[in-house]
């Protein structure tokens, strides 16, 4: 497998999840370039967008917490790199979300009352969703861990 098509399929990849597939890309040539830094005209140049697009990606990866921008002491141009330990934080961020689900599961017990068919349905959301907000942050303590020994 070449580096390219681990860029396009990146971009598929984070497409799904809801970026844009720019910014997907991003992530992918980020993770697979040599360097693991680049302005934004050199990631422009390198997957053949335009630097409009590349600005309004870097801006999503940015306030997404997956990227960082820095500056070089005498270079001009902001650059961009993954964010430190960019997985686990991401995943911390997508914890708030297992909130609404339970949330949600919650507001559909209210609405189906007593029958017990459309009620096992939404325990089963609500309680895996429970079940998954009580044991992440141990899981995610244990990377630290883990991740601290390596």
């Amino acid at each position: 497998m070449s580096v390219d098509l681990f860029v396009e399929d990146a971009g598929l990849f984070y497409e799904r999840l809801g970026l844009s597939r720019t910014a997907g890309r991003v992530m992918g040539w980020l993770l697979a370039a040599e360097a693991g830094s680049a302005d934004a005209p050199e990631l422009a140049e390198a997957l053949a967008v335009a630097k409009s697009s590349m600005s309004v990606a870097l801006r999503q990866l940015e306030q997404a917490g997956l990227v960082e921008r820095f500056r070089v002491r005498g270079e001009r141009r902001d650059r961009y790199r993954l964010a430190e330990d960019v997985f686990a934080r991401a995943f911390r961020a997508k914890m708030a979300e297992l909130e609404s689900f339970r949330a949600l599961a919650e507001q559909g017990l209210a609405a189906v009352g007593d029958d017990p068919a459309r009620r096992r349905r939404l325990e089963l959301m609500r309680d895996m969703y429970a079940f998954m907000m009580d044991r992440f942050p141990r899981l995610l303590d244990e990377w630290d861990e883990l991740k601290g020994e390596r």
